[in-house]
């Protein structure tokens, strides 16, 4: 058994790879507003070592702008076929350029096309009205690569607090929490 809550993910992650039917990387992502009021949403985790938790997304969305307003979030991993969760607490900061360049680069074409395509968050007027900004994405960029716009990049929750929750007979849940104090790990359990 590890002490280490990054390595201790990396197990359970990988046990999540092999055994979840859906989206194992997926995680519910949760902000607040300016007034403290939460939102919360699914996003996909990209990256995990030792500084955290990479996602990305459009900075002009909803999330974006709570996030640049109060960079303090959680994320939560719930992989119902191993009934494990993993529960994060930390700051938001943004990824450099160039991993956020090379990472868009690996997307599909029309997944880039869309990043350019989409005011993600805003009111859209129809259908039709985001098909067709679509296809002038396709149209401005045909024939030369996609470049990254510059509202869309990659954000990482470094995290203070990690719990690794999993399912016990009678209810009697294993809870194990690790705290960051300073550059060290500090572990407890919790009573379920």
């Amino acid at each position: 058994m590890t002490n280490d809550p990054h390595s201790l993910f990396d197990l359970w992650f990988e046990e999540a790879r092999q055994s979840e039917p859906n989206d194992p990387e997926a995680m519910a992502l949760a902000t607040c507003d300016t007034e403290g009021r939460p939102s919360v949403r699914m996003v996909l985790l990209k990256n995990h070592d030792a500084r955290g938790f990479t996602f990305h997304t459009n900075l002009e969305s909803r999330k974006g702008g709570e996030i640049e307003a109060n960079p303090n979030a959680a994320i939560v991993f719930h992989w119902k076929s191993l009934r494990r969760q993993v529960r994060v607490e930390g700051r938001i900061e943004p990824v450099s350029v160039a991993d956020a360049d090379a990472y868009f680069a690996t997307r599909s074409r029309g997944s880039q096309l869309s990043a350019w395509a989409s005011s993600q968050s805003r009111p859209l007027e129809s259908a039709e009205a985001l098909a067709a900004r679509y296809a002038d994405m396709v149209e401005r960029f045909e024939g030369q690569d996609v470049p990254r716009p510059a509202h869309w990049t990659g954000l990482r929750l470094v995290p203070r607090v990690i719990e690794f929750w999993s399912n016990g007979d009678f209810r009697l849940h294993q809870r194990r929490l690790f705290t960051l104090t300073g550059n060290d790990w500090h572990e407890n359990l919790l009573y379920p």
